[in-house]
């Protein structure tokens, strides 16, 4: 059974879920999502004997929310995972990360490999440094209404998200969402992120009606902001890594997605997932999961900590 309480890391207030004791293991969750999304990892991993930390991150759940979007930077969200450690009272973790979490899980293991001993990346592959600015290139390549684009002007999303709270977790989490790519991820002109999707359809299997209104009433009192926030950093994020331009993760990695993720089947992410081994010389595995979308840690748990279970466990002896 985990345990929840408020811990002060990185000068801010971090809601936490932990359970277990033994070798630290950090869970960074992503977009809109919360440590709640790590609910069937938190106890299998405690009880293969690791120490399991999941915070809600920045801007998320019941942990601070700065409102200034130039602290929603890598560094700070990085800064955040090492305060966490810190406050632990530990000088050692792995790491683990999904959608926005993953980013973070990889430059923490990229910045700070003194601390960061193993890192697992779910859905989004470690970083492959552009030669520019993401948006930027976006527009150069003639793509404008991309939904990175559209969660930009502070406000807009935000309205169009929270008017609904629960229509728009029922679609975003439970409606065809990140499987479908051409629908979700392209903002038709005068429409919203969410106009392709209707709530008509019945949850997924792995997603309940009481799971849903967790969610949806968590961001009910939070709004989305704070997360939104971590997309107008992209361009920043860019600029603040360049001392890090073709580095590698030599520690321990995994990767794991699922072959129906949109975030890998494009023409990008998939090119990614063909080179991982460039970034991470020490891969231990690659596993895409058939059949799995992009909440691969909800959707396919058993697989999915069968294989953080035993990455852990090899990279801790």
């Amino acid at each position: 059974m985990s345990s929840t309480r408020v811990i002060k890391a990185n000068g801010i207030d971090l809601f936490i879920r932990e359970a277990g004791q033994g070798p630290l293991v950090v869970l960074c969750h992503g977009w809109p999502e919360l440590s709640y999304s790590w609910r069937h990892q938190i106890s299998a991993l405690a009880a293969a004997g690791f120490h399991v930390v999941a915070p809600d991150m920045r801007g998320y759940g019941q942990s601070a929310a700065p409102p200034d979007a130039a602290a929603y930077s890598i560094f700070d969200t990085v800064g955040d995972v090492v305060g966490l450690v810190q406050a632990l009272g530990e000088s050692k973790a792995m790491v683990v990360g999904h959608d926005w979490g993953a980013p973070v899980a990889w430059h923490a293991a990229l910045f700070r490999p003194d601390i960061f001993t193993a890192v697992a990346g779910l859905s989004v592959p470690p970083p492959f440094r552009g030669r520019g600015r993401p948006l930027d290139l976006l527009r150069q390549g003639g793509v404008t209404n991309f939904y990175w684009q559209y969660f930009q002007a502070p406000g807009v999303a935000e309205a169009e998200l929270e008017r609904d709270v629960a229509r728009t977790m029922r679609i975003v989490l439970g409606g065809r969402g990140l499987a479908e790519p051409t629908a979700a991820m392209f903002v038709q002109e005068g429409k919203g992120f969410l106009s392709h999707a209707t709530t008509e359809e019945p949850l997924p299997g792995w997603l309940s009606e009481a799971d849903l209104a967790y969610f949806t009433e968590s961001f009910r009192k939070s709004g989305f902001r704070g997360g939104l926030n971590w997309y107008r950093n992209i361009d920043r994020n860019w600029e603040l890594t360049a001392p890090w331009q073709d580095a590698q993760i030599r520690q321990p990695s995994l990767f794991i997605a699922g072959s129906k993720d949109a975030v890998i089947t494009g023409l990008i992410g998939a090119k990614r997932v063909n080179e991982l081994e460039r970034v991470l010389p020490n891969l231990k595995q690659k596993l895409i999961i058939e059949g799995a979308g992009h909440w691969i840690q909800q959707e396919r748990p058993d697989e999915v900590n069968t294989a953080l279970v035993a990455f852990l466990k090899a990279s801790a002896a």
